[in-house]
């Protein structure tokens, strides 16, 4: 057998380095791009025709995507300045109020502070019946000079619980 007759094979010219100059190297099956790059192209090819297809539909004026699928081109090549990037649409949300503020959202406070000696207490901290918010130390009426009466609302706690029972008079014969 001689080894010069080998017509069914193309002679290996080297290894072919990657067109987006990486420094990896890329194949025919790849167009001539490493891994890395061939699937970012694919991904930017991708967004662009899910972008094309969004903007058509919004020019368009509908806004379903029933049945419809983007369909990628396997070894189409498409240069990058023709590549469209995507963009976000922002939305008004539709059932907003008119006015800029929403009463609903509340401001995010600073840390929790311990009321009497500005402690930070965090999630451990004792809220009071004076409605105040103390540390482990302060949490007692005695140590933070409550001003809740305890008094009467444990007389009318009482009070409530234990209704007042009286009988109806007799007649006197």
């Amino acid at each position: 057998m001689d080894h010069e007759k080998t017509e069914c094979q193309a002679p290996p010219e080297g290894p072919i380095l990657c067109i987006n100059n990486c420094g990896f190297f890329g194949s025919a099956a790849t167009m001539n791009m490493c891994s890395k790059c061939h699937k970012d192209m694919m991904l930017k090819q991708e967004q662009a025709k899910l972008a094309a297809s969004s903007l058509g539909n919004i020019m368009n004026g509908s806004s379903s995507n029933t049945e419809k699928e983007p369909v990628v081109a396997a070894n189409v090549d498409i240069p990058a300045a023709i590549l469209v990037e995507p963009k976000t649409i922002s939305q008004q949300p539709l059932f907003g109020s008119v006015s800029g503020g929403s009463g609903d959202v509340k401001p995010k406070d600073g840390p929790k502070r311990c009321s009497n000696c500005n402690k930070r207490v965090g999630l451990t901290g004792f809220n009071c019946r004076c409605g105040n918010l103390f540390c482990a130390v302060h949490r007692y009426s005695d140590k933070h000079d409550c001003p809740f009466d305890y008094r009467t609302a444990a007389r009318d706690a009482i009070a409530k619980a234990n209704p007042v029972v009286k009988a109806e008079k007799l007649d006197k014969i």
